[in-house]
């Protein structure tokens, strides 16, 4: 399996939605088991909701800030977050050139849903 950013950004904007008035902002990549990957590339604003996975944001291009639950964080091209299932986040502040892959896995709650009580 192999996916290009280049390739993908050229479906960006994809269809339209309620959610995504202007087109969506992301596109699948690449799929294996629980785990997927997309690529990102929020406009004017991030309207993102609360996901049931966890994930990870790999910054592709560009830079802003990240809050991820009461913390915030500056973002540029390198960079790498972990954000557990069910907890808020969004890009703000972020340049015109902003583009994350973003990668989903495991189960739904996240992992340390499925950890044994101790």
């Amino acid at each position: 399996m192999k996916a290009t950013a280049s390739e993908l950004l050229s479906k960006l904007p994809g269809r339209p939605s309620k959610k995504w008035p202007e087109g969506e902002r992301f596109t699948r990549a690449l799929a294996h088991g629980s785990m997927t990957v997309e690529l990102y590339a929020p406009s004017a604003d991030d309207p993102q909701t609360l996901h049931v996975r966890d994930e990870l944001y790999f910054i592709h291009s560009g830079k802003g800030e990240i809050t991820i639950g009461p913390q915030r964080y500056d973002c540029a091209a390198g960079d790498a977050f972990c954000v557990p299932a069910g907890v808020k986040h969004r890009f703000e502040n972020f340049s015109r050139d902003f583009v994350a892959w973003v990668v989903f896995w495991g189960p739904i709650g996240g992992e340390l849903s499925q950890q044994p009580a101790t």
